[in-house]
């Protein structure tokens, strides 16, 4: 699936949901929390930043990072090469629309505050 900050697409999806991110350079995902699922983040390659509530990690290859439900969260690749992660989603409901966006740096609609 295409998205304005790179792609991901679905490795599994029963129990958990597992995905592969692409964030390319110079882009950064939307700040957003969830409701209904928790996510560890895996980094293959590249660098970037991510932020979880008030908490701040450099991301590099190896690097893990836990996000619980409704922690605030972002990733950024602010590196010259993509950004590759591996989304591991546990909870009870993996679905796109419990994304609740706080920031979006690409028009798309927001949480009203």
């Amino acid at each position: 699936m295409t998205r304005p900050w790179g792609t991901y697409s679905v490795l599994y999806d029963s129990d958990c949901k597992v995905k592969r991110l692409v964030i390319l350079p110079g882009m950064r995902t939307s700040l957003q929390s969830h409701r209904k699922r928790d996510e560890v983040w895996v980094v293959v390659s590249g660098t970037g930043n991510a932020i979880v509530d008030d908490d701040y990690y450099f991301l590099e290859k190896g690097s893990i990072v836990e996000v619980n439900k409704p922690s605030v969260h972002r990733i950024e690749n602010a590196s010259d090469d993509n950004l590759v992660l591996i989304e591991v989603q546990t909870g009870e409901y993996f679905g796109e629309d419990d994304i609740i966006r706080l920031e979006d740096d690409y028009g798309r609609e927001v949480c009203p505050g």
